[in-house]
């Protein structure tokens, strides 16, 4: 029906039939004898101008053209026998009319009647039989007729082979107890079928594709899904006399939909970070609730560890539970809530051990346990359970579900690989920083070109005389290999000067004059009229030394950010370090602050990738790295990855990122010892008392002998060369220390003395004794220092 008078219009009596169509009646010899109104309307003759002339007069004789009308049928009251013929109206013009003759019983005058109708008018009531023939009888979508008491009066074949029972059975029920468990999955949708009719009886308002799920009385195993519509019928007076039910059942549709969205999902969801136990959780977060009730699942023990798996898996694989969802119930101080993954043993037989003896899937009724496979390797396996034990999975739920391992898999071994080649970088950096005493360190490194892996942030810890240490951050402006290159010719120049034991001001002042240099050499690929140009202009760095004895740090930056300093009681601050130019630039002097740290305190050192980005400022950064500093909980390494976690949610980065945090200690005072002797010859042999004794009290007898040699000659020359007072300092570390002080700035030198020289061979001797030595200016003087391993070092 096209519109609101379709209703109306509509009867089910046929255009030939006699109460409606132009009818004729004839004699014998086809004389008119009678002549209805509807006659009159469609050939245009009166009864007066008609009546006694012949049926030719508006009905010629049959053309050969002229054919029986295929298809057409006779209706309530129509007569049979339907022919096209074409008449002639009154005014001249042809009409092409449906014609069919009924002969008269009785012998009278009156032989025989004939209807017609206008053929198109015939082929419009054809084409309605056929439209209500089909849908009563092939349409797919299930038609049911409800009174105005919402009881069934009439359905089509559709609706019949969905109640599964001959319609007899089932009519005068209502909806709601066709569909007893039956509820609409939309939210704000009516809760029963007879809500929805009620409403549409009252109001006469249709209501469209609402989405009914419930289980049909012919399949009471499976929940379908249908489409369903309802629109108010009333006859051609405008009664209400029911309710038109059409439901179409889109659970296959539906389904294919929810698996598209579910691998959508997927897509998007599984693999975000490269984490191993975070990538099976992200899987089980797509799978529950819409495809399983739950999911876990295990891995083997060496993926984990990113180790490289062999080809295959077997029932003796080990696995280990990594994700579960819905996660166990845990109370707040549960130890259970941060417990590692835990092994994992199936018993023989079951599901998980066929899949891992196999190789393949398993399904049994509704669990489904499939592997995770890459490259040839098991890395472990997926389990999806539903609750209910009818819900099984069917071919297309096991193919998404075989889908979605398959996705996981690989974002898992990437994981691996990823958790292996950063253990292996770990490792190796850990191999090239320095073994210290001065503080515990952990760090973190991200750049943001995660395809080359370098870029041009940088941190270095560099192990310095008298068990001090070096602690260095810095960046260059840029991204990707040029950066990185430019890094490393930074971070070698900044390492090479720290081993002088310059202060940290004047360390960055010769770094400024070097980058200023390199700026103002052109380059030799460079064009005559190009402006010179280094990469590392404009570089930013911060320097500081801490010393485990005193518990000073000296620090100076180079337009870079001032660190972060967390007492023991968990108090933090970013000391008002004075900034000093980018390097490069010149014009401005760099300056240090000493500053006593207690022991236990926290340095936190970082570019601006860790606490600057585009929804947040410096300071709301720095405010941000503060409160995760100050909690001070765990270990260092749990701090960097927290910090990371709050700072750089994702581990996604715009700019390089390093962070470098440090534990300051204090050496045992007990392990250090200081005397002051006068610059007097008699203080070489009362320097060789000392040390012995003090040695003896180490138990390194082994020691004293060289150790004698090192303090008489080192002793000898502060005397003859440089003005007393005289410091003699041992310490006692990873290696024994020796020191000498004096007020000179003169520096000695190793040189190779003649045969018949009677001096100059002291400090080659020391050079001889000792595993390092060097020179450190203060600013009353200078120091000289050795290292001697230990003898079972040596």
């Amino acid at each position: 029906m096209s519109d609101g008078n379709a209703t109306k219009s509509s009867d089910f009596r046929g255009p030939l039939d006699v109460t409606r169509a132009a009818t004729v009646v004839l004699d014998a010899q086809d004389t008119v004898v009678g002549w209805s109104r509807a006659a009159e309307e469609l050939l245009g003759y009166t009864q007066d101008e008609i009546i006694g002339r012949p049926l030719d007069t508006f009905l010629p004789p049959r053309h050969p053209a002229e054919v029986p009308a295929t298809g057409s049928g006779p209706g309530p009251g129509t007569p049979s026998g339907t022919e096209i013929r074409i008449a002639r109206h009154r005014d001249g013009r042809s009409l092409m009319v449906a014609t069919a003759v009924c002969t008269l019983p009785g012998g009278g005058p009156a032989a025989r009647v004939l209807v017609a109708t206008e053929l198109e008018r015939l082929r419009l009531w054809e084409s309605r039989l056929a439209l209500l023939e089909g849908l009563a009888t092939q349409s797919p979508v299930g038609l049911g007729i409800y009174d105005t008491e919402l009881r069934l009066t009439w359905c089509n074949a559709a609706y019949e082979r969905e109640i599964g029972l001959p319609f007899a059975e089932f009519r005068g029920l209502r909806a709601d107890e066709l569909y007893s468990e039956g509820r609409f999955i939309t939210e704000g949708d009516p809760h029963t079928l007879d809500e929805v009719m009620h409403h549409v009886l009252d109001t006469g308002e249709p209501i469209l594709d609402l989405h009914f799920r419930g289980r049909p009385p012919s399949d009471p195993g499976q929940e379908h899904l249908w489409s369903c519509s309802y629109y108010r019928l009333q006859d051609a007076d405008g009664h209400v006399f029911g309710v038109c039910e059409d439901a179409f059942d889109i659970s296959d549709r539906y389904e294919a939909q929810q698996r598209l969205a579910l691998l959508v999902e997927a897509g998007r969801s599984i693999g975000t970070v490269l984490d191993v136990v975070r990538t099976a959780e992200e899987v089980t977060e797509v799978s529950v609730p819409d495809f399983a009730d739950t999911v876990t699942v295990d891995l083997a023990a060496g993926v984990l560890e990113g180790e490289e798996l062999g080809p295959g898996g077997s029932s003796a694989t080990a696995l280990v539970r990594v994700a579960t969802r819905p996660e166990p119930a845990f109370g707040p101080d549960d130890p259970a809530r941060t417990k590692p993954p835990a092994p994992v043993e199936y018993p023989t037989g079951s599901l998980q051990d066929r899949s891992l003896s196999s190789g393949g899937l398993v399904l049994e009724d509704n669990t489904l346990v499939v592997p995770l496979r890459a490259g040839g390797s098991l890395l472990g396996l997926v389990t999806f359970a539903r609750q209910s034990p009818s819900a099984a999975f069917d071919r297309g739920e096991v193919a998404l579900a075989d889908e979605l391992a398959a996705r996981t898999a690989v974002s898992i071994d990437n994981a691996r690989r990823f958790t292996r080649e950063r253990r292996a970088s770990l490792a190796l950096q850990r191999q090239l920083l320095p073994q210290q005493s001065a503080v515990d360190l952990a760090y973190r490194y991200l750049p943001t070109d995660d395809v080359t892996g370098v870029g041009g942030d940088w941190f270095d810890v560099i192990a310095l005389s008298g068990s001090r240490v070096g602690l260095v951050v810095g960046d260059v402006v840029g991204h990707g290999l040029q950066a990185a290159a430019t890094m490393g010719r930074l971070r070698t120049t900044v390492r090479a000067l720290a081993q002088l034991d310059l202060t940290p001001d004047e360390l960055l002042t010769r770094v400024d004059d070097l980058v200023g240099q390199s700026a103002d050499e052109p380059s030799a690929n460079a064009g005559a009229q190009d402006p010179p140009h280094d990469d590392a202009t404009g570089a930013t760095c911060l320097y500081a030394v801490y010393d485990p004895v005193t518990r000073r740090c000296t620090m100076a930056r180079a337009g870079h950010l001032p660190p972060a300093i967390v007492e023991p009681n968990g108090r933090v601050s970013f000391p008002a370090l004075p900034a000093g130019p980018p390097l490069g630039l010149g014009g401005l002097p760099f300056e240090s602050i000493d500053i006593e740290l207690p022991v236990g305190s926290l340095l936190a050192l970082f570019t601006d990738g860790l606490i600057e980005s585009r929804d947040r400022d410096i300071d709301q950064g720095l405010d941000a790295l503060g409160r995760v500093l100050g909690e001070r909980r765990g270990s260092l390494e749990e701090l960097c990855d927290r910090t990371l976690s709050e700072l750089l949610p994702g581990g996604t980065t715009a700019d390089d990122t390093a962070l470098l945090l440090v534990r300051t200690r204090e050496l045992d005072p007990g392990k250090v010892v200081d005397w002051e002797l006068p610059a007097e010859a008699v203080a070489v042999g009362h320097a060789r008392g000392l040390a012995a004794e003090q040695l003896h009290e180490w138990g390194l007898d082994d020691l004293v002998f060289s150790t004698e040699l090192v303090v008489s000659e080192l002793v000898t020359n502060a005397i003859r060369h440089a003005e007393g007072p005289l410091h003699l300092r041992l310490i006692l570390d990873r290696s024994l220390l020796c020191e000498v002080a004096d007020t000179g700035h003169t520096s000695p030198h190793l040189r190779h003395s003649a045969e018949d020289d009677e001096g100059g061979r002291g400090l080659f001797i020391v050079a001889q004794l000792v595993h390092r030595w060097g020179t450190r200016y203060t600013p009353s003087g200078k120091t000289i220092w050795t290292e001697q391993p230990f003898p079972s070092e040596g």
